[in-house]
């Protein structure tokens, strides 16, 4: 999208403002599906600094995550700009990359589709 989903954006905002990281979502970017749940910012970003210092050779990065800054947004802020998505996975084919979910960040302008809820699998 060269101009941002304003739908999208307020589902964003919600997810801030109310720091829940219940909301399951989907989406489209440059022709890959991810879907999963959204997180808050602030929280993604402690989730990502904890598994990169646990981390020997990652660990020095986990201080970006938490730097200043990176704490939950004011009232007054600049609507966000990006989904911040944990327990998600690329969908390729029936399978879901990784299996057991991942951390991702994708900017809510590079987002062609999207649709309310995750997808989950089936071995039947």
């Amino acid at each position: 999208m060269s101009k941002p989903d304003y739908l999208l954006v307020d589902v964003a905002a919600m997810v801030e403002s109310e720091q829940t990281n219940q909301m399951s979502l989907t989406v489209v970017v440059h022709g890959a599906v991810i879907t999963g749940r959204l997180a808050p910012e602030a929280m993604w970003r402690q989730r990502v600094a904890e598994v990169l210092k646990d981390s020997d050779r990652l660990g020095p990065f986990s201080t970006i995550f938490v730097a200043a800054g990176a704490g939950p947004r004011s009232e007054q802020a600049e609507p966000p700009t990006h989904l911040h998505f944990h327990v998600a996975r690329i969908l390729q084919g029936s399978l879901g990359i990784p299996e057991t979910g991942g951390m991702y960040r994708i900017a809510i302008k590079d987002v062609s589709a999207w649709t309310v809820g995750d997808f989950s699998y089936s071995d039947h």
